[in-house]
């Protein structure tokens, strides 16, 4: 059963890697992406906006341009990466997606890091 779940998770993260590439790639060639509906709406930026732009750079291995489009998930996302495998590794184990205090703790503050970012990026630049 193990095994089983083991084959879920491997093929769901190919799946969503290779759609996320793809998507990169088209992003990349096109310049078309999808909008973001909170600046579309209000004006503002929200704390996701310039992913797609990050995630264009780290396909070209550009660094300092992924974190100019976003650098709060992208100092996020290894921390997010963790609690992804900690809790895979407990679904292929028990087949119950569950996080620990640790991982609740680590998506909570990053959150929290996210609000915070979102704020700041729409009023510093009125300072």
């Amino acid at each position: 059963m193990a095994d089983k779940r083991l084959y879920q998770v491997l093929g769901s993260c190919l799946l969503g890697g290779l759609a996320g590439i793809l998507y990169g790639l088209f992003v990349r060639k096109t310049g078309l992406g999808i909008p973001c509906m909170f600046h579309l709406l209000t004006g503002l930026k929200c704390p996701g906006c310039g992913v797609t732009r990050m995630a264009v750079a780290l396909l070209q291995l550009d660094f300092a341009g992924a974190f100019e489009a976003n650098p709060a998930v992208l100092v996020l996302s290894p921390v997010l990466l963790a609690v992804f495998i900690k809790s895979a590794k407990t679904y292929i184990r028990t087949g119950r997606w569950t996080m620990g205090a640790m991982e609740n703790t680590a998506v909570w503050l990053g959150t929290a890091v996210l609000v915070l970012y979102g704020i700041v990026r729409n009023v510093l630049p009125l300072l």
